[in-house]
């Protein structure tokens, strides 16, 4: 399958199987679109009638071209994996999204975790955060790097609790021949020296939580004391950016129907000197106020393309900064497996409630429908783990059809539930958008290679 698009001045063939990327001229652009179905007298008819400056023995080139690139497995390509190659391979555990407080110090109106607490509230024990370890270390088979995201709630509202579980997997490692990076999601609020220092000592990555400019970010993440959190939290990740020197983080933000103008938002963050920066549509059940519709899809499709115009102009004036979902390597990427399974919910991955329960991510936790079972005893919802295994794109007619299906790897299972009430559905709005983000990281990497082509 080949997916062809217009954007920025380039023309831009995709090969979704192989992954090979054509930059080509208007000529090339329109012939490689009718190549395989019309097939090479008729397209030889469009080109010659289409374009004046194209001669004939040119044309018969150009066709000959196209067919040594599909004999090369650059055009028109099939997939070489079926579903069963899928879903028999059964990996190891090698991630927690440990929930170490389901309480929270703000109460931001989009939460899909109902304001923190996920219905129930509570901090988990070092004891349950200590079998948790143990159960990754267990489960993880011959992996040797591991990993552990501190999320919540707010996980600074448990903070001891984080120190010691990263002591503990730290103590494990030279026996267990396991290597563990951590990240620690917050709202910051309770940031200090001592968060600062122990994070930029052991936390590989950290993820600051803030929506923007100050009238957008004060409006959904009020304190709970009353009030926006703004210009509490934004001093204090500053500091904490600049003293991680270079390591990794990320401010993350959330957009909804309020701020459809989200780049703005993106631009904001950057302006503050944030230069690794994260925008997600809000997660939210059908019908929610802020919630985001297919109605929104071409003012969000504006905006993407905006962003990435924006950032090019940004980067060759010096003041580039890294947005998530642009970040596309061409090179490598993740094996055929990932590709096509996902980010690997309810197998790979699993999130730990303050009790110890286990669920297939935190976005699942205090569902009684998704418990998989607990640090303690293991997994022991075998159906529930099987039926994450088997969802796929090549469980999902649509995404075999799908010019993007080797990019996302069905999407992610909580937006399909929350859109669809099963795993294995389509969230279509969420498709839409991946779809466009990656046409602009596509085109924002041919920039890179060949210059800027905006009229």
């Amino acid at each position: 399958m080949i997916h062809c698009y217009k954007l920025n001045g380039f023309n831009i063939v995709l090969d979704s199987a192989s992954g090979s990327i054509h930059s080509v001229d208007d000529v090339a652009y329109d012939a490689i679109r009718m190549f395989e179905s019309a097939g090479k007298e008729e397209t030889l008819k469009h080109i010659i009638g289409t374009f004046d400056d194209i001669t004939e023995p040119e044309a018969w080139q150009l066709l000959s071209d196209i067919e040594e690139l599909r004999r090369l497995g650059k055009l028109y390509t099939a997939d070489r994996i079926s579903a069963a190659d899928v879903k028999e391979r059964r990996a190891p555990l090698k991630a927690l999204c440990m929930n170490v407080s389901h309480m929270c110090n703000m109460v931001c109106d989009y939460c899909f975790a109902g304001k923190g607490d996920y219905g129930g509230g509570g901090l988990m024990p070092f004891e349950t955060g200590k079998r948790a370890v143990d159960f990754l270390v267990k489960n993880s088979g011959d992996r040797t790097n591991l990993y552990i995201d501190f999320f919540g709630g707010e996980p600074l509202m448990n903070w001891g609790v984080v120190k010691e579980i990263v002591g503990y997997a730290r103590s494990l490692e030279q026996d267990a021949g396991k290597r563990f990076s951590f990240t620690l999601t917050t709202n910051g609020l309770l940031i200090d020296d001592d968060v600062i220092e122990f994070s930029n000592k052991e936390m590989d990555n950290v993820v600051l939580s803030l929506d923007g400019r100050p009238e957008v970010n004060d409006h959904s993440r009020k304190l709970a004391a009353g009030g926006g959190s703004y210009s509490k939290i934004v001093p204090k990740f500053s500091r904490f950016v600049k003293e991680r020197e270079g390591k990794e983080y990320y401010i993350r933000g959330t957009y909804t129907r309020r701020n459809l103008d989200f780049v703005n938002d993106i631009l904001h963050l950057a302006d503050l000197g944030f230069n690794m920066i994260s925008m997600e549509p809000v997660v939210s059940p059908q019908g929610a106020p802020n919630g985001l519709g297919h109605d929104c899809l071409p003012a969000l499709s504006e905006q993407y393309e905006l962003l990435a115009r924006k950032m090019i102009r940004r980067k060759k004036e010096g003041r580039g900064f890294t947005f998530y979902h642009y970040m596309l390597d061409l090179t490598s990427g993740p094996c055929v497996y990932k590709r096509f399974a996902g980010c690997g919910v309810g197998t790979e991955y699993l999130a730990v409630a303050p009790g110890g329960e286990l669920y297939p991510c935190h976005q699942f936790v205090g569902n009684a429908g998704f418990l998989m079972g607990d640090v303690f005893s293991g997994v022991t919802n075998d159906k529930l783990r099987d039926e994450f295994m088997g969802s796929n794109i090549c469980s999902r007619a649509e995404c075999m059809d799908c010019w993007a299906r080797m990019y996302c790897g069905g999407g992610c299972a909580a937006g399909a539930y929350n859109a669809t009430e099963s795993i294995s559905g389509v969230y279509r709005l969420g498709c839409e958008l991946f779809k466009k983000r990656v046409e602009c990281a596509i085109m924002m990497k041919l920039v890179d290679i060949v210059g800027n082509r905006e009229s």
